[in-house]
């Protein structure tokens, strides 16, 4: 392994390296080299990239020494992408439970703002001043 490879210094960060790995590997046979030109990326990009995802060292930025075939076996293949796929439909239900505080939220904040026009509205119709006693109480 060689250490201190900086794999973000493409210009993209190691979660959208981890994206774009997964994405690549869910392109159907014959898909792949287009998949990759639509993106700007070539294949020698996406093969280091690969090799750090699969490998298990993207998160300390190492890639594998040996640029020999990148062959990844179909487990691991799938153990990722099952792994991916896990990950964004935890995030989309965190999203959804997040937007639906969201709104709940938005309606309280608008009860209470429909709530202190009433008040207002109640103050305004008092009388301006407190009256005042003229005789003294006697206890």
């Amino acid at each position: 392994m060689s250490e201190g490879l900086d794999l973000a210094m493409d210009g993209f960060t190691l979660g959208e390296i981890v994206d774009f790995v997964h994405e690549y590997e869910v392109q159907r046979y014959g898909r792949k080299n287009a998949w990759l030109l639509e993106r700007g990326l070539s294949s020698s990009r996406m093969h280091r990239w690969r090799a750090a995802v699969f490998s298990g060292d993207l998160d300390r930025g190492l890639v594998p020494r040996d640029d020999g075939d990148m062959n990844v076996p179909w487990d691991k293949r799938r153990v990722f992408s099952a792994g991916r796929a896990r990950e964004i439909a935890e995030h989309d239900v965190e999203v959804a439970r997040l937007q639906a505080r969201v709104k709940e939220l938005e309606e309280v904040n608008a009860t209470l703002g429909k709530a202190i026009g009433l008040l207002h509205q109640v103050n305004e119709q008092e009388p301006g001043e407190n009256p005042t006693l003229t005789d003294p109480l006697i206890f």
